[in-house]
């Protein structure tokens, strides 16, 4: 019956996280719906599994949820991930507190003290270390697309951007043409063109691109290929909700283990 329990919570855990993962993708929204179908049946299942087969784990659910929920917060209102993430990670914490060693064995045969008492932090970091493999991808790529090519992927207009911005541009983006920037409504544009008193176009790079003024970057980024003031290329980025990574996190902490653990176990023999 222990693992029928923890089966329900984990099958539970991976549809939700799935279907979130693709709303977010497609919309850049999660219906709070989700996680109001997701969130009591997940604390029920676990609360009543604790209630009968160990009622002295009671007291470290709790703290399992309430540093879950706090460092949730802590990263939303920091501008660390979005409500989506947040909520999903707490509900995580409702469903699944501690690793289900009773049902699944990690491939990497350690369960690490973390994943073992706050499981959703695992699946939170082994999500940031996959989001930041996507940059050493997109870092590869960009130098693949200069190679093929033969152009400078920073052209005159934007030789005078700090070396910082570069970096964080060649890790996050590539180069797109601006008709695909316009068909592709999740791709962001990571350059602008600015026109001063004198009607002079200035390029620059934009680090964190915004929802709300994508549409004009995009238009004033068409003008200025077809006034042919800038080449067809442009920076822009897929920006890939952290939700996905999240959710790739879950299957890997439960199936892997904890990457970091695994690593440091590794290095110390």
């Amino acid at each position: 019956m222990k693992e029928m329990f923890q089966g329900l919570r984990i099958l539970a855990s991976l549809i939700l996280f799935t279907y979130a993962s693709l709303s977010d993708y497609k919309t850049r929204e999660v219906s709070n719906k989700v996680w109001i179908i997701f969130a009591p049946p997940a604390f029920t299942l676990t609360l009543i599994e604790l209630y009968i087969y160990e009622v002295s784990g009671l007291p470290f659910y709790a703290m399992s949820f309430g540093l879950t929920a706090a460092f949730s917060i802590i990263l939303f209102y920091s501008g660390g991930f979005g409500g989506a993430d947040a909520k999903a990670l707490m509900c995580l914490a409702l469903a699944l507190p501690f690793y289900p060693e009773n049902l699944v064995a990690p491939v990497s045969r350690t369960i690490s003290p973390i994943s073992q008492n706050f499981f959703p932090i695992t699946v939170f970091s082994n999500g940031v270390l996959l989001a930041a493999a996507s940059a050493v991808y997109m870092f590869l790529n960009n130098i693949l697309w200069h190679k093929r090519r033969g152009k400078k992927l920073f052209g005159e207009g934007l030789k005078s951007e700090s070396f910082g911005r570069k970096i964080l541009v060649l890790i996050t983006g590539y180069k797109v043409s601006v008709s695909k920037l316009k068909e592709k409504w999740h791709i962001y544009p990571l350059e602008d063109i600015e026109e001063n008193n004198e009607n002079c176009s200035k390029r620059k790079l934009l680090v964190i691109p915004r929802d709300e003024s994508r549409n004009a970057t995009v238009e004033r980024l068409s003008k200025a290929v077809e006034t042919k003031k800038i080449d067809d290329a442009v920076w822009a980025t897929p920006g890939l909700p952290l939700l996905i990574f999240m959710t790739v996190g879950l299957i890997i902490t439960l199936f892997f283990g904890d990457i970091i653990w695994v690593f440091i176990g590794l290095l110390l023999g």
